[in-house]
């Protein structure tokens, strides 16, 4: 599949064609999840537009497109059920400087340092819950108010239908790769919906008491569905048909009450920020860096951080509800063609053209269509080979991996999984790197014992380090020698000291040999408790041109030859 990705070549019309299909999956989308913010399906859809356009433009990763997304509506729906809606456009306007803040830090590397039993787990996790929420559906309204699963004629043609998406995605590239398979089969599958929907003689937009007659399901009766469901569940009547029809966005001041400009509010909005700051920038560069791999580029997660703060405070501006990026329509425009910047900016000029100009023929498009898409890229995301290296990763490796999957499946947070992962990763590496220190024990023609280390010093080798040396027993004369050895934080520069002490109490002098400038300073403190051995610490020469002359002019091999040993001394830094 992967193989599959790259070989597409980046061009003008698979940019434009590709966006078009992206735009498409958008609408049910940033309707479903406008809803789980309890907000208007329309900020759902003015975010989509914002997020995309902005971060396209801006953003570090041609071809990964930006979106309301599930993530960051989760977080949010709490503020707008106890505070309001007019305290999240202030709290998404904050998390966008906090994004660029972030970006202009230069943060944006440490993605980096994900390893890969996590990528491995956020993809495969990332598949399924992608799986899991299609499960939705394949729901409709019953007449008492409540989401019940499709049957009957319904329900096979939904299959059916979902079944043919993923046929026609699955086979067009074999025969031709002229249009986006994507495309083409939502068209298909769209003009299939409408043939059986005016057969039967089924609207578009159905209220709850029209469910028995529900053929094909389609965006508009997601639509419906939704706000009918909201108003049950508010205890109010259900109101006017919904409709993702709507005009230019504006200024959210203009349209909403302002939250008071007092530190109250600071306070309210300040956590939400926050959290939705490191949600979305942990899932747009872990998208990021799955675009990097699949098209075997690389993009700039800075500049993606500062690109989507951009977004987020124009979005909170005009009445957004804020995003990141959508690894889900990232894969489809990936999958259908598209690579460049363009892709993105058509697929958020379509949204907005639909929701001015297209929103009858946009809520005519079955949910079916968009379902098989959203399948084959499931199929696509999980990492299949996974599978077959189960029992081939080392255990920690595996245990992470499961770790990951299972916590973004079950708990629907991909950002709180993928810091577990790496914190986990962690521990398993410093535990692993514990046991690693060790010393060889000689004594010199002196009488002198030295010990010279093997393995890094740091906060989970300290106690292994004290292990090694026998106090009472050493002659009175020790040196550790730290040639093959690094100090890399307080708590090792601790347990030298501390062992300089217990030297000092046993009346036995200690030399500490091959330590680095760095580490000699942090040990002045311990003063005649420590004896550092200058002349046997490494000495650094830079290599140049310069030849080795004497005084006479002349020159020998012998001369070259240590003149090369001075240039390239072979010592390292404890």
């Amino acid at each position: 599949m992967l193989n599959y990705f790259r070989s597409q070549d980046g061009s003008i019309k698979n940019d434009v064609l590709s966006g078009l299909t992206v735009a498409l999956a958008l609408v049910p989308e940033a309707i479903a999840f406008a809803f789980v913010a309890g907000v208007s399906p329309l900020i759902g859809l003015y975010s989509a537009f914002f997020l995309g356009l902005i971060t396209a433009v801006l953003g570090g990763r041609p071809g990964m497109i930006s979106g309301a997304t599930g993530a960051m509506a989760v977080v949010v729906v709490s503020l707008v059920a106890d505070h309001g809606i007019e305290y999240l456009f202030p709290t998404v306007i904050l998390c966008g400087v906090f994004q660029v803040a972030i970006g202009l830090a230069r943060l944006g590397k440490f993605i980096r340092m994900v390893p890969h039993p996590v990528m491995l787990g956020f993809v495969n996790g990332l598949a399924i819950v992608i799986g899991l929420a299609q499960i939705s559906s394949f729901k409709t309204l019953s007449p008492d108010g409540e989401m019940v699963f499709l049957s009957g004629a319904a329900l096979g043609w939904m299959l059916g239908l979902v079944g043919l998406t993923m046929a026609i995605i699955w086979l067009l590239p074999k025969m031709t790769r002229a249009v986006p398979a994507s495309l083409a089969a939502i068209l298909v599958v769209t003009g299939i919906s409408v043939a059986i929907n005016q057969t039967s003689g089924f609207g578009t937009v159905l209220t709850a008491d029209d469910a028995s007659s529900r053929t094909v399901l389609t965006v508009g009766d997601l639509l419906a569905n939704n706000a009918t469901a909201a108003a049950i569940a508010e205890g109010v009547p259900p109101g006017e048909t919904a409709s993702m029809r709507g005009g230019l966005p504006m200024p959210f001041f203009l349209e909403y009450a302002i939250a008071p400009l007092t530190w109250e509010t600071f306070k309210i909005i300040l956590p939400f920020a926050v959290v939705l700051c490191g949600v979305g920038l942990i899932e747009s560069l872990m998208t990021l860096s799955l675009i990097d791999e699949i098209t075997n580029t690389r993009g700039r997660g800075d500049r993606e951080c500062i690109g989507q703060g951009i977004a987020n405070l124009t979005c909170g501006f005009f009445g957004g509800m804020g995003g990141c990026a959508m690894i889900g329509q990232s894969l489809i425009n990936v999958n259908s063609g598209g690579r460049g910047r363009l892709s993105g900016i058509t697929a958020a000029v379509c949204l907005l053209a639909f929701v001015l100009f297209l929103s009858p023929w946009i809520e005519q498009i079955p949910m079916a269509a968009l379902v098989g898409v959203m399948f084959m890229v499931v199929i696509g995301t999980f990492e299949w080979a996974s599978l077959r290296m189960f029992h081939r990763m080392p255990a920690s490796d595996m245990f992470v991996m499961v770790l990951v999957t299972a916590y973004t499946v079950f708990m629907h947070d991909l950002a709180t999984a993928v810091i577990l992962g790496v914190i986990v990763s962690a521990l398993v590496f410093a535990w692993k790197h514990a046991t690693h220190m060790g010393a060889d024990v000689k004594l010199n023609e002196h009488g002198s014992k030295i010990y010279q280390l093997h393995g890094p010093l740091f906060f989970a080798s300290v106690a292994s380090f004290k292990e090694l040396f026998d106090v009472e027993n050493d002659p009175d004369d020790v040196v550790v020698d730290f040639y093959y050895t690094r100090v890399y934080d307080q708590s090792g520069l601790e347990a030298i000291n501390s062992l300089a002490e217990r030297y000092e109490t046993a009346n036995k002098r200690l030399h500490l040999t091959h330590l680095s400038l760095e580490c000699r300073q942090l040990l002045d403190r311990a003063g005649d408790l420590v004896e550092i051995n200058l002349s046997e610490d490494p000495q650094y020469h830079v290599a140049t041109d310069r030849l080795v002359t004497r005084p006479n002019g002349s020159m020998e091999v012998g001369d070259l030859v240590d003149a090369a040993k001075d240039a390239a001394h072979p010592r390292s830094m404890a």
